[in-house]
């Protein structure tokens, strides 16, 4: 009876045992490079339970026994499902989507080498073990490697005002740079630094700013208070706001939908992200908007001439049947959207090109400077132009950011498809119809009472003071309910700081006193100029700012959000002028003025800035 007892005992505790699994690990890599790939959605086919790899390309999950089939998700690489086989260690190497690739199958990673089909790719990678059933047919396969490019930042720098008083820029609504910034964090990685744009950045947000109440199309907004990364600095908010208008009251449309299917927007997070976009834009039209289609790979041609918004099913159908392939003559399908706006142009409307690629051109004019000039020479015509980027590991984001600077447009990164909704739905007034064009904002600092400045961010849209006044130097672009924020780091006159350069006395001039200001409690102006949308004369707005500062705890909730969107922006970028900024106290401050957050964005940005902080760590 003992041993009977003894047996069942046995068998019960192997049966709890074998329900209760045992932990798979293993690494995941490129095939090609065989580089560690962060944040791979490793699933279990039978329990579901979902893991990410980490910043080394490691994870661990439950099985529940041997048979178990894993699967391995990650944008921009061909799946995998692999059979666990009674393994506690199964390592994959994922193979890049490809615009070469007739057909990839990818049955699974195994030891053992099976019979190829020809060609086949053999990969030079730290990858240990062997992929042996990837199968290529077609034309020759070579994974892209990481060919993103961003333009290089020179970070603005503590300027003397009695060297230099005024400071002159375009005003920008582009905030591409966030999102992608967002993308990098997510998949388990610090974005490079370029790619931390940190206008862009405070700019993403929506701010309670009123809008304008005296007939012109923009209001002026100033703050002023301590720079939380250093409180003996202050910093000083300058908020554009453009007028709200109700969507019925908005002027027609002529849009031309400009469509990159080359081979590089195959796979998730690129066409298809596109075709949800687009249909997305397609539900916001009205009967007396008008959208053509217009595609390009290794030639341009138009899919669907001009058709009213109101027929729905006809564009959304041409749309859906839009397939990727082929070589990036993105020039040519610039050349010809503009050629098809032109011809329907409707005058005192808003005339606007949507073009969407991964800027990946590869065909014809593709150069960062032959784009600049393509498009500064087609934007003359008046009609605006909006960027929106899609994809990762090819991303074109410096010839992006100069279509849209150089297009009377604006850029954004489309990472997923909440992204969309919020560009094509929520903010679609201010994403594509255009009130203030040329917006430049000019700001002079009394000496008297400022010892230095710096403008955070806005690196690549600083103008000369005399291009303040003049009206062949473009702008900014400011759309229906658009708001555009700038902050200004100052060194208060008789203050001691690090920041502040100094030079000897020069030996051949004259050593005359320099006028230092008057002592009249003006921190600085503020002066604004645009131009009507269809205007060539700008006009003139302006603001005198204070000189009291008010304690960051007691300035608005807007202004406190948007010093810890700054400051992450200096840590991603390791600043030279981050000072003490850090992590902890940035999400802090989030936190307590989050607000109203209907959209739920300021929460997403505290829960990516404590993941930028993690991985900080983890990286030190």
């Amino acid at each position: 009876m003992r041993t009977i007892l003894f047996v069942i005992g046995l068998l019960l505790s192997f049966g709890g045992y074998a329900k209760q699994g045992y932990e798979v690990s293993g690494k995941v890599v490129d095939a090609y490079t065989g580089i560690a790939l962060a944040g791979v959605q490793v699933s279990n086919a039978v329990t579901k339970e979902q893991r990410l790899t980490d910043d080394k390309g490691n994870y661990r999950i439950q099985v529940q026994d041997g048979k178990n089939t894993l699967i391995f998700s990650y944008i921009g690489y061909v799946g995998q499902r692999i059979a666990v086989n009674h393994r506690s260690k199964v390592d994959v190497a994922l193979v890049q989507q490809n615009n070469t690739l007739d057909e990839v199958v990818v049955t699974g990673y195994e030891r053992k080498v099976k019979r190829q089909t020809a060609p086949m790719m053999h990969f030079n990678s730290a990858f240990s073990g062997q992929v042996s059933s990837l199968y290529i047919r077609g034309t020759a396969y070579m994974p892209n490697q990481n060919q993103e490019s961003y333009r290089k930042v020179k970070e603005n720098k503590f300027i003397n005002p009695l060297k230099e008083p005024l400071s002159t820029f375009a005003a920008d609504v582009d905030v591409a740079s966030y999102s992608n910034v967002r993308r990098f964090i997510n998949s388990g990685s610090l974005p490079d630094k370029d790619a931390v744009r940190v206008e862009e950045m405070i700019n993403y947000f929506q701010y309670k700013v009123a809008g304008p109440n005296s007939g012109e199309p923009v209001n002026i907004v100033t703050e002023l208070t301590k720079a939380p990364w250093n409180t003996a600095h202050q910093l000083m908010r300058v908020t554009l706001k453009a007028k709200d208008m109700p969507t019925a009251k908005l002027k027609p449309s002529n849009l031309v939908f400009l469509i990159d299917v080359s081979g590089s927007m195959m796979g998730p997070g690129r066409l298809p992200l596109v075709k949800a976009s687009m249909k997305m834009l397609v539900d916001q039209l009205r009967d007396i908007d008008h959208v053509a289609i217009v595609t390009y790979a290794g030639s341009a041609g138009v899919k669907l001439e001009s058709t009213p918004g109101d027929e729905k099913m006809k564009i959304k159908s041409a749309i859906e049947e839009l397939e990727a392939g082929g070589s990036t003559a993105g020039a040519a399908g610039i050349k010809k959207a503009y050629e098809i706006a032109k011809q329907q142009y409707i005058k005192g409307g808003n005339n606007r090109i949507i073009l969407a690629s991964d800027g990946d051109f590869n065909v014809g004019e593709h150069s960062d400077e032959s784009m600049e000039e393509l498009i500064a020479k087609e934007s003359k015509s008046a009609i605006f132009l909006t960027v929106l980027g899609y994809g990762m590991g090819n991303l074109k984001d410096s010839k992006m950011e100069i279509l849209a600077d150089k297009g009377h447009g604006n850029y954004a990164y489309i990472d997923n498809i909440s992204e969309a909704r919020k560009a094509m739905v929520t903010e679609f007034g201010g994403t594509l119809f255009t009130v203030a064009k040329d917006v430049k904002i000019q700001v002079e600092f009394n000496p008297s009472y400022v010892q230095a400045y710096r403008l955070v961010g806005y690196e690549n849209r600083m103008l000369e003071a005399e291009d303040f006044n003049n009206d062949q130097k473009m702008g900014g672009d400011m759309g229906v309910g658009h708001v555009v924020t700038a902050l200004y780091e100052i060194v208060p006159i008789g203050v001691e700081s690090g920041m502040v350069g100094t030079v000897d006395p020069l030996k051949y001039q004259q050593h005359a006193n320099p006028a230092t200001g008057r002592r009249n409690a003006e921190l600085a102006t503020v002066k604004f100029r645009y131009k009507e949308p269809e205007g060539q004369k700008s006009k003139l707005q302006q603001k005198v700012v204070g000189t009291a500062v008010t304690e960051l705890n007691n300035v608005s909730e807007d202004l406190r959000f948007a010093t810890a969107v700054a400051e992450l922006g200096l840590l991603l970028r390791d600043s030279d002028f981050k000072q003490k900024a850090n992590f902890d106290q940035l999400i802090v401050r989030a936190k307590a003025s989050k607000g109203k957050d209907e959209e739920g964005y300021r929460a997403e940005f505290i829960r990516m800035a404590e993941n930028a902080r993690d991985l900080s760590r983890s990286k030190e």
